[in-house]
């Protein structure tokens, strides 16, 4: 009799057959079943490292957008700056007219101060002309002209107009205004008209 790998025996008349139990290196039916299911192909997982195509379009999009959002600051900086420069240029165009309209309006008022300086000299201001003289002065100083130059002054050439040099004087260090014969107004730091003056020098050594 011929050995056999799968054990045969013969069941009594009557039994339930047995089953042998499955060779080794058998796959039971689950295992067989499972082995006879087509393999599923598994999606790539991504690793942490790696950058999705969506998450590179929302990246170039908001490097897209800050660009945009400096150029846009930049140009607002740029025209506030100029608006700026602009308004200055006004303010002061403003004041240099407002100045210029005042000059033109009190320069000749000019004279007739000089007459009431005149007059003063020669005996004290009295009655209605008096009265006419103050409001006069106050309403011209109210608008800004103001009135300089007075004996003992230093001599400046920006301000003064030296009529004549009337000697030496031992008493002063540099030329000095020693007689005023107009006085000189200006309206703000622009002179109206320069104080016309008699100066002496300091002696010479």
């Amino acid at each position: 009799m011929t050995d056999s790998p799968y054990d045969v025996s013969v069941t009594p008349q009557g039994e339930e057959p047995t089953a042998a139990p499955p060779p080794a290196g058998a796959f039971p039916e689950d295992a067989a079943e499972m082995a006879n299911e087509p393999e599923v192909e598994e999606e790539p997982a991504v690793s942490a490292g790696t950058v999705s195509e969506e998450e590179a379009t929302l990246e170039d999009d908001l490097t897209i957008t800050r660009r945009a959002v400096d150029e846009l600051t930049a140009d607002l900086q740029r025209l506030q700056a100029e608006f700026m420069n602009y308004k200055r240029r006004v303010d002061r165009d403003r004041e240099l007219i407002r100045e210029n309209a005042t000059y033109t309006a009190l320069a000749p008022i000019i004279e007739v101060l000089d007459t009431i300086d005149r007059a003063r000299e020669h005996a004290p201001l009295e009655g209605g002309f008096k009265a006419v003289a103050d409001q006069l002065e106050r309403t011209v100083a109210a608008v800004g002209l103001t009135k300089f130059g007075s004996v003992g002054d230093a001599f400046d050439p920006t301000v003064h107009e030296a009529l004549s040099h009337i000697g030496e004087d031992p008493e002063v260090a540099v030329t000095t205004c020693k007689v005023i014969a107009k006085a000189g107004y200006r309206i703000g730091d622009r002179v109206v008209r320069a104080a016309q003056v008699l100066v002496v020098d300091p002696p010479t050594a």
